[in-house]
């Protein structure tokens, strides 16, 4: 049942403020752990500070806005009136790390106006959570004042010490970069403009994308972020190295001097802070999805999640092509070079993933390739028109693929590259999720690759943002979720439309196949699982068994062990996880197969046991369904020793336990497939110690005896 409690607590209050006479409005968070302080300096200068365990976090820190069509938004306010509200509800995902999520807030509202001759208002909105704080600017509904073209969003977050940050670029185009781990005031991203690995990519400024993390010399855990990005630029935060401070720094467009543009009444998305003492605690935080309105698509239960295969890894090894290999003129095929006779998406090649999938409870299949466009989608500098998201190709028989998928119990998952031409999906999105709808298929995946068109738009700017959220919530009406890839970061939306189930928006899987700077290194996700991750789930794609693809490409591997591969299906959460490499890989090491086969997808309860940013994590989630529970632990490039106590167990059952973990010899890149397997019984409060290798892992299976 969901437990609806409302708690309102309103305080009306309050304060008529002059330049002369200042009062501090406050805010705390339930446990009182977190205070917000708000204030307007003697010029009218809005600012805020953030103080956590009695120790400030965030110093004065100043709001406001440059316009291009109207005067800053900068000082000369006067607080017309505060309010003070408490909230605590408690809410059901639909699928998710956990069934019931508590929502439990004090909530602190400004009411702003100017003491100049515009009178223009604006209200600035705290939420105070235990594991955090979200702030946003509210824009009402006020005579002579109905549009805003916003040049800057002047949001700061001024630190009180140099934190340990781990941080990508802030560039506007992609997020596929690997981290770095170095002092906020040692930051420098634009040493990687124009990085030779990435398809797209435009960094102007000093500046990071988010979540950014950082560990502070007492211990004290920050992740900035955002939550409901709604019709609004991509925020990324330039950086004072001197003075230890961050600036919002919103993505543009080349094509306006504005970077969003607005009607009034509106609000921007929530800006986000995660505070936490300890880097588990991150994990565990659920401040951005909790940022976010209540579900409004009401039933989602047409969407399982699942596990899936495809018609994917083949093609990043060389194995195969996504292209047919031949050309169309009229309504004949004739053939255009080296990639004939190696197109993936066939109807006999689907066929085999289908059955493969059917006897290895796995639920999907899919197939990347499958429609026609693909020879021409790759350096052309107009891809409008190329590609066709209803037409196969001559080898996928799609009615004969989609009928032998039902009758063996797995579910097609489509594919639609757009190569970032975003008026030819537009055009199309309604007949090809119809098309979706009329086979019964209920996932897409989706891929943004290239520059957007039209030209000089940016992935992260106001346009695209409409792009993915609008298709989005099309998709929703044909009962259609979507996975997307080169997206807009996360952001909580699968709150408010849980048809949004994943997302790439990281440096993925693939980079280990073809990448030039030696792949994802040990650390990569040890990182991820503390920065990326929180913004929400990933498709990273995981499973790779074949380690060194000596036989695809001999300068290219995976840089775990083996058992790191499936660790990765509990640590890195999706409601949708690919079982990624080949069929021939997976059918000759059939004992850890048996841990896909079993492992979980959507979780009742996820417990994070232990970690450190870039270090290592260990995460235990229980299944929904059976209330089995799986453990999943890796760590970085340092072989390492982890105590694990099972106190989260039931109480009275026995677990019949499957452990999965490195071999004595085994490590990232000498011997990454030595693996050991081992079966015992526990009960709660049962303890082990597992031992990881360099670059490795472990994953457990305790199924209720």
């Amino acid at each position: 049942m969901k437990n609806n409690m409302y708690i309102f607590i309103f305080i009306l209050g309050l304060l008529s403020c002059s330049n002369e006479k200042k009062e501090v409005a406050q805010i705390s968070s339930p446990n009182s752990n977190i205070k917000v302080n708000f204030n307007l300096n003697t010029e009218g200068k809005p600012f805020y500070t953030v103080i956590f365990n009695n120790k400030t976090v965030v110093d004065t820190s100043f709001l406001g806005f440059e316009f291009t069509n109207v005067k800053a938004l900068l000082d000369n306010f006067k607080i017309i009136n505060t309010y003070t509200t408490a909230f605590n509800e408690t809410w059901q995902m639909p699928w998710g790390e956990q069934l019931d999520v508590v929502d439990h807030y004090n909530e602190l509202r400004i009411e702003l106006e100017e003491t100049s001759e515009l009178n223009r208002k604006v209200n600035i909105v705290f939420k105070a959570y235990n594991d955090g704080i979200g702030f946003r600017y509210e824009f009402p509904e006020q005579s002579g004042w109905t549009e805003v073209l916003v040049k800057d969003e002047h949001t700061e977050f001024n630190l009180t010490e140099d934190y340990k940050t781990f941080w990508i670029p802030g560039d506007w185009d992609i997020y596929e970069h690997l981290y770095n781990t170095t002092k906020l005031s040692k930051i420098d991203a634009l040493q990687y403009a124009n990085h030779k690995n990435l398809a797209q990519t435009y960094i102007p400024e000093n500046a990071v994308n988010t979540p950014v993390t950082m560990v502070g010399n007492d211990g004290t855990h920050l992740s900035f972020h955002e939550a409901a990005l709604i019709d609004y630029s991509g925020m990324t935060l330039k950086v004072d190295t001197k003075d230890l401070g961050l600036k919002s720094n919103l993505v543009g467009s080349e094509n306006n001097e504005y970077k969003v543009k607005r009607s009034l009444p509106f609000n921007t998305p929530w800006r986000t802070i995660q505070i936490a003492d300890n880097a588990a605690d991150l994990i565990e935080s659920k401040l951005i999805v909790n940022l976010n309105e209540p579900n409004k698509l009401n039933d989602v239960s047409w969407f399982t999640p699942m596990k899936y295969t495809g018609i994917w890894w083949e093609m990043h090894l060389g194995k195969s092509s996504w292209d047919y290999g031949m050309t169309q003129n009229m309504n004949t095929w004739t053939d255009s070079g080296d990639a004939h006779g190696k197109h993936g998406a066939t109807t006999e090649n689907a066929k085999r993933f289908i059955d493969f999938s059917a006897k290895n409870n796995i639920g999907g299949v899919l197939v990347e390739g499958w429609n026609t466009g693909w020879e021409h989608w790759i350096g052309f500098e107009d891809r409008e028109g190329v590609f066709d998201f209803v037409t196969p190709y001559p080898d996928y028989d799609i009615d004969e693929v989609t009928r032998y998928a039902k009758e063996n119990g797995v579910e097609i998952i489509m594919h639609h590259e757009t190569s970032a031409a975003t008026e030819t999906y537009e055009k199309q999105q309604d007949t090809a999720y119809a098309l979706m709808q009329h086979y019964g298929m209920h996932s897409v995946k989706s891929g943004y690759v290239g520059k957007i068109l039209p030209k000089g738009e940016y992935h992260h700017g106001q346009y695209m943002v409409n792009q993915y959220n609008n298709a989005a919530i099309k998709a929703a009406k044909y009962e259609v979720a979507v996975n997307a890839h080169e997206p807009i970061k996360a952001t909580g939306l699968r709150r408010t439309y849980p048809n949004i189930i994943s997302r790439e928006g990281l440096r993925g899987q693939e980079f280990n196949a073809w990448s030039s700077d030696g792949g994802n290194p040990p650390e990569h996700l040890p990182i991820v699982a503390f920065t990326r991750m929180l913004s929400g789930p990933i498709d990273y794609t995981p499973g790779i068994f074949n380690i060194k693809f000596d036989e695809y490409k001999k300068d290219n591997q995976v840089n775990t062990t083996i058992a790191q591969q499936l660790a990765l299906y509990v640590v890195i959460y999706s409601p949708i996880q690919m079982a990624a490499d080949l069929v021939e890989h997976y059918e000759a090491n059939p004992e850890p197969l048996q841990f896909i086969r079993d492992v979980g997808v959507d979780w009742s309860e996820t417990k994070v046991l232990n970690g450190e940013v870039g270090d290592y994590v260990t995460i235990a989630r229980k299944e929904r369904e059976t209330g089995n529970w799986f453990v999943g632990g890796i760590t970085d490039e340092n072989a390492r020793t982890l105590d694990l106590a099972f106190d989260f167990l039931d109480d009275n059952q026995n677990y019949e336990v499957i452990i999965y973990k490195d071999g004595k010899n085994a490590h990232w890149n000498d011997n990454p497939l030595d693996i050991d397997i081992e079966e015992i019984e526990i009960t709660k409060g049962s303890k082990l110690p597992v031992t990881l290798a360099e670059g490795g892992g472990f994953a457990i299976s305790l199924k209720k005896k």
